[in-house]
């Protein structure tokens, strides 16, 4: 089976310009980021990288736990995108996802050796990730602990 997602862009001027996207849900002005001499309004293909690398970690962590049986009391992520340019060019060189995974304070120490397990394995699990391979560097610096 495959799933297809579309999108639509419109984009009026130039480089400096403002355009927007529109698929599914997400509906945005998109615009290079002033860190890179842009006019900074809406986001950025930088930032929408970084928003599908992250997402789609969470989201397969998240799945991860539940079929493992493993409850949560939180699931929070902070990623950082790294984008080198060098002699004028672009590259998108890393990206770093810091999640904290919190279970309750009662679980199991095999569960919480599980959990950690988890949280590695769904780096390389998510699709994001493996689309990203041998082109952009996704490092992982989790911090799985119990709630108290």
């Amino acid at each position: 089976m495959k799933h297809h997602f579309h999108l639509t862009a419109d984009w009026p001027g130039n480089r400096n310009d403002i355009g927007q996207i529109e698929t599914g849900e997400l509906k945005t002005k998109i615009s290079i980021p002033d860190a890179m001499d842009g006019p900074g309004v809406g986001t950025n293909p930088d930032e929408m990288l970084l928003g599908a690398a992250a997402t789609c970690y969470i989201i397969t962590l998240a799945a991860m736990l539940e079929r493992n049986n493993i409850p949560k009391v939180s699931l929070t992520m902070e990623s950082e995108g790294i984008v080198d340019v060098t002699n004028g060019v672009f590259t998108y060189d890393a990206i770093i996802h810091r999640p904290t995974l919190i279970l309750p304070a009662d679980t199991t120490e095999a569960n919480l050796t599980k959990a950690r397990r988890l949280a590695e394995k769904a780096e390389g699990s998510c699709m994001i990730t493996r689309a990203l391979a041998g082109n952009v560097n996704v490092s992982l610096e989790a911090v799985v602990e119990l709630a108290g």
